[in-house]
């Protein structure tokens, strides 16, 4: 049977706090490097939705006056489901 140690014990609280300062230590360092490489990634996200507005509107421009175009053709919805008669009703006190 084995029991633990003291010495055990305190050699798994420096392992575990070796750890944490490690990480705390690396993160300072490497975080300004992803912060940069996100907000990057994000400029780029907003600058393309931006320019797709850009021609988007360009086109719309370019257009001549009361010509109409349709972008979309909306989906109709028609239920074949038989819904039933509507029955009215009164109240019996």
């Amino acid at each position: 049977m084995q029991y633990a140690s003291a010495v055990g014990l305190v050699r798994t609280i420096l392992i575990i706090l070796l750890i944490y300062f490690g990480i705390k230590i690396l993160a300072r360092l490497f975080m300004p490097f992803f912060l940069k490489f996100v907000a990057k990634k994000a400029e780029a996200r907003f600058g393309d939705q931006f320019s797709q507005f850009e021609r988007q509107r360009n086109q719309q421009k370019a257009k001549k006056e009361g010509e109409v175009t349709i972008d979309k053709i909306p989906n109709t919805k028609t239920s074949s489901k038989d819904v039933g008669e509507y029955v009215d009703f009164e109240e019996i006190d």
